[in-house]
């Protein structure tokens, strides 16, 4: 896949509501975020420990090949380790086992011995607890990415109705019969005022039943107005779904 450079401004709803700052990255398969999601910490050498290794081996080689994977290590709670890998709907096996493997290693740096992470990349995303949190939405751990340029004032109206609208579109596809492997759907629409085309993605961890993925998705949209108004590129990333929109291309099914 084609790399390439946009500005974004880079907004945690989580910890921080009010930082904001610039970046430039590489969009394909760059680091995005994370968050160490628990206060307790395990110790080297543990029980613990080894569940985690053995569920990131197990993430590593389970989720390439469909672009999913989710498993639990131990049958103690107190020492169970619970994940799942998601890869981007379009990403290779090669893309998605090197995102994984990549997001193993680097979790482990950022959040060391926290029993609870997850760590987010263009290409996939990694989350591991000592909870159970399968099948249930994630609301709390989210953030926002959002280019730094706007569309002109006399268009914003138009433009934020196009944004909510192909969004909305394309979320209630995601229990159609070709897209429920996957609950990935990307589309696109000319929007007149811009005299451009809008290109939009949606996706959900398959440990979601369909209902939920569509209420993730709900939910997410429904911030565009405070994260992302008149902006011409932005999404919300979460640990159980997220959206983009763009006014180019955002994967190669689109260009």
């Amino acid at each position: 896949m084609k790399h390439s450079k946009s500005t974004i401004i880079f907004c945690l709803f989580l910890l921080f509501p009010s930082l904001v700052f610039s970046e430039d990255i590489v969009t394909d398969s760059a680091f995005l975020n994370h968050i160490c999601t628990s206060f307790d910490n395990y110790t080297a050498n543990s029980t613990y420990a080894s569940n985690l290794n053995q569920a990131f081996y197990q993430l590593t080689s389970n989720a390439p090949p469909s672009g999913f994977a989710q498993v639990s290590i131990g049958k103690d709670l107190q020492t169970q380790v619970n994940g799942v890998a998601l890869c981007r709907g379009d990403v290779s096996v090669a893309d998605c086992r090197n995102c994984v493997a990549t997001g193993s290693q680097e979790i482990q740096v950022r959040c060391p011995l926290s029993k609870g992470a997850i760590i987010w990349y263009d290409y996939c995303l990694l989350k591991y607890s000592n909870t159970q949190f399968f099948g249930k939405i994630d609301n709390r751990n989210k953030f926002s990415l959002i280019n730094v340029q706007s569309v002109d004032d006399n268009v914003t109206t138009v433009f934020n109705e196009e944004v909510k609208s192909l969004l909305t579109d394309l979320a209630k596809k995601v229990e159609l019969p070709n897209n429920i492997p996957k609950f990935y759907v990307i589309g696109e629409r000319e929007i007149e005022v811009l005299k451009k085309k809008l290109y939009g993605l949606v996706q959900c961890s398959r440990d979601l039943s369909g209902a939920a993925c569509k209420k993730c998705l709900s939910d997410a949209i429904g911030a565009l107005s405070s994260c992302c108004d008149a902006r011409i590129g932005g999404r919300v990333v979460g640990a159980s779904c997220n959206f983009r929109y763009e006014i180019y291309p955002i994967v190669d099914a689109q260009r």
